[in-house]
């Protein structure tokens, strides 16, 4: 008995020895239990004990008071979501039972910054009035559900002028986001996403961007922010890769750094300045880590919600849970 207590004490010593980690460290991998051959572990979700804002476009399918559970099951800190379908125009309104569900749901987890994305089918720059002013109409909507859901963010992709005249293409969009926050006041903060460029679509250089926010008047202006999509604007042209540092300084320069306030993580199926957007699991495109490993140790962009939109395989939740594992495995001292 008196060689086996000994035993144990040098086994418990060994343990005591081995250097304590940073306190930033993750905290929960998913626990292993032991089960029977032929049985999957029970899925256990990641939970983190830091600060960073990280999550992903989460499905709302059955009522937007179903997306949070499912951002708590891949341990997410911020989230996306549809608040409609996406490729109809058909629209629907928020309720204040909807938004009291969604936010009594929205508890239970960790997220902290909330954001939606618009319908893929808006474009606010189209020089066809009926479709433009559909667009408005249906833009109005999201915000008003983006308001009832107290959403911090809308993420919205410019318009396209379709072969119009660039400029007035521009001004139709400008107007269009102008009459919308006019018409739906209140704390949701639009956030004008960077595109890959192509075509005639609007929102593939900075400085387009920034003329595009420059035509709308205060006090509407301050609340338009930027959604930095990195397959976006590796593809448009910005080499996140090779010039991780020219890319921020220009866009400080042309739009400045207060104006960022999320983050779209994804990298490209597709080359550097493909003009194409097509999303790929992070570190396994042509952006590969590097430049992910950079984004999640930047202290300017500590505090921007980053948020995924790579392929979900399968089984969406363990996909997103293995690609928010492997972000905040790249935040220096983990």
């Amino acid at each position: 008995m008196a060689k086996a207590k000994g035993s144990t004490r040098k086994k418990k010593a060994k343990k005591q020895a081995k250097p304590a980690t940073k306190a930033v460290k993750q905290q929960a991998q998913p626990a292993t239990k032991k089960v029977k051959a032929g049985k999957a572990a029970p899925w256990t979700a990641p939970v983190w004990n830091d600060d960073v804002l990280l999550g992903a476009h989460i499905s709302a399918a059955g009522g937007t008071h179903e997306a949070p559970p499912r951002a708590r099951a891949i341990g997410a800190t911020a989230m996306q979501l549809f608040t409609k379908n996406a490729n109809r125009w058909a629209e629907r309104a928020c309720e204040a039972a909807e938004g009291e569900a969604f936010s009594s749901a929205l508890g239970a987890t960790a997220v902290a910054a909330t954001m939606a994305h618009d319908s893929y089918l808006i474009n606010l720059a189209s020089p066809d009035p009926v479709l433009r002013r559909r667009s408005i109409e249906s833009f109005v909507e999201e915000l008003k559900r983006c308001e009832a859901l107290s959403l911090t963010y809308l993420v919205s992709h410019p318009g396209n002028v379709m072969d119009a005249e660039r400029a007035s293409g521009l001004r139709r969009n400008a107007d269009g986001i102008t009459e919308a926050l006019e018409r739906v006041p209140g704390r949701t903060i639009l956030c004008m996403e960077t595109t890959v460029g192509s075509g005639t679509s609007i929102g593939g250089s900075f400085e387009e961007l920034a003329a595009l926010i420059g035509l709308v008047p205060e006090p509407h202006r301050s609340r338009i922010g930027i959604c930095v999509d990195t397959c976006h604007v590796y593809s448009a042209g910005y080499d996140l890769v090779r010039s991780y540092d020219d890319v921020w300084r220009r866009f400080d320069d042309t739009l400045g750094r207060r104006r960022l306030m999320v983050l779209h993580l994804n990298d490209s199926k597709t080359p550097f300045a493909s003009k194409r957007d097509r999303h790929e699991l992070i570190a396994e495109g042509s952006l590969g880590e590097p430049p992910f490993r950079r984004i999640m140790n930047d202290e300017r962009l500590a505090r921007v919600p980053k948020v995924i939109e790579t392929p979900k395989g399968t089984d969406p939740t363990v996909t997103d849970a293995r690609m928010l594992t492997r972000l905040r495995s790249y935040v220096d001292g983990r």
